[in-house]
């Protein structure tokens, strides 16, 4: 009898763990997105110090894939997310890039100007010329703002067939991040004011310009802005922790491109073409605080220029990037339609991601496949719009687009992708679904465990008894 049951017993619990380990596969691989969740390397912070920080080689899912998503936020060392008004995060940016094999496999750290000669930087797809290189960045907003690549769509990376022999892919984190703990002016030290940080001289040594008087040239790593007189608290270890979801590529992915506007850009049209020769971009610009008659609300910066992507195509995304003060950001086709509205996020409260007075999220357009359409050539006109109720420094007027352009993509590839992308959506299971039928089926299992157990138990006392 013993046998019997302890044969039973052991059957019971392999199907048990069988359910186990396939709920654990299903919940690290829901419809076939894949996530990675890592720590950058240490970097520490006193009150009114600055880290600008270049981490080579980190840490990133490997292989040919379609990245689906991609944010990061600043968190302590017992992994709790840091509030703004502590540690400003100004920004964060990931960069791609090759370099050769023979290159040492660590993660290595520098400032912000030394990059490696060796490495071979991958940029997106403009408009920037050498500046604004990165796949994906965001700052304060981090928290609260939507990355994800809407299906069928993905970001290809790792794609062997472009990588160049001898070469390996990786990616690089900037980020720079100002404590703002006891600072005498926290607003004037997260837009960088130079006389804040007493700072005459960029990273470079090069002599400031007189009218530069705030932005990233004043607060660079080991600068440190005024404090309150007599303000003492401990130096503090932080990471980045970023997340990033991916699919394994495949021809049912459609590639989109990254587009980084800015509304500093300067160029010029090329003669007798619809192309532009480049595009200058300053990333950073002072706003003056408006006449002091003038009325609160009527206080309301506005630039704006106009661009030339180097190609067109379908929008599937969009979102802006702005400071403190920015009222929102507006993308604008040929024939004045807007193409995406980017309005800032503000918190109003004290726990992290709604810190007040503070921009946690920048809203986000996804508009209906094929609904916003970009033509070849088209003259596009972005505007951003700030309060200049007071002066700020070093703002910025970023847009972020993906754009798509299916005729592009591999002639397998036609309809047929969206179908099945959708077909896949409308047919599976949702994944709290399957939660609850594993889940149930553990408790079920474990049930008769216990059941067989008893009876087992029981039955050996009959037969000592007898």
């Amino acid at each position: 009898m013993f046998s019997d049951c302890s044969l039973l017993f052991s059957l019971v619990l392999l199907l048990l763990m069988a359910i186990v380990r396939s709920t654990q596969v299903h919940l690290s691989n829901a419809n076939g997105i894949k996530t990675a969740v890592f720590l950058s390397p240490k970097f520490d912070l006193e009150p009114g110090s600055v880290a600008e920080k270049l981490f080579h080689n980190i840490d990133f899912p490997r292989g040919h894939i379609a990245i689906k998503s991609f944010v990061a936020e600043v968190v302590d060392e017992a992994g709790n997310p840091v509030p703004l008004y502590e540690t400003y995060l100004h920004h964060w940016i990931a960069m791609r890039y090759y370099r050769p094999k023979a290159v040492e496999n660590s993660n290595s750290s520098s400032n912000q100007r030394s990059e490696k000669s060796d490495y071979v930087v991958i940029k997106n797809n403009g408009i920037c010329d050498d500046h604004l290189p990165q796949y994906f960045g965001l700052g304060s907003e981090t928290r609260k703002t939507a990355t994800a690549v809407p299906d069928p769509y993905g970001i290809e990376v790792g794609n062997p067939a472009e990588i160049p022999a001898g070469y390996e892919e990786g990616w690089i984190l900037n980020l720079h991040a100002i404590d703002t703990r006891g600072a005498e002016d926290k607003l004037g030290c997260t837009e960088c004011r130079c006389d804040l940080y007493n700072v005459t001289q960029d990273e470079d040594g090069n002599a400031l310009e007189p009218e530069y008087i705030g932005g990233m040239r004043c607060c660079y790593e080991e600068t440190k802005c005024r404090l309150i007189e007599g303000y003492r608290s401990p130096r503090r270890s932080f990471f980045m922790k970023y997340t990033v979801k991916y699919v394994d590529w495949d021809n049912s992915i459609l590639p989109a491109k990254i587009y980084i506007l800015d509304v500093t850009a300067r160029w010029q049209r090329s003669n007798n073409s619809k192309e532009s020769n480049g595009h200058n971009c300053q990333i950073e610009y002072l706003i003056e605080s408006c006449s002091t008659n003038t009325a609160h609300d009527d206080c309301i910066h506005t630039k704006s220029v106009s661009i030339v992507l180097p190609s067109g195509g379908e929008v599937i995304y969009g979102v802006a990037h702005q400071h403190t003060g920015g009222l929102g950001s507006t993308l604008y086709g040929e024939d004045g339609r807007v193409i995406c509205s980017s309005i800032p996020i503000y918190g109003q409260g004290m726990e992290p991601g709604n810190e007040s007075g503070y921009i946690v999220g920048m809203s986000t357009c996804y508009p209906q496949p094929g609904s916003i359409k970009i033509s070849s050539g088209e003259s596009l006109t972005l505007v951003s719009n700030y309060s200049n109720a007071q002066r700020h420094t070093g703002v910025m007027g970023l847009f972020y687009i993906l754009v798509a352009d299916p005729d592009q993509h591999s002639p397998n590839a036609t309809s047929a992708p969206h179908a099945s992308v959708h077909e896949h959506k409308k047919t599976s299971i949702p994944h709290y679904v399957w939660v609850v039928i594993l889940l149930f089926q553990a408790a079920l299992v474990l049930a008769l465990v216990i059941t067989y157990q008893r009876k087992c138990r029981k039955a050996g006392y009959e037969s000592i008894a007898t």
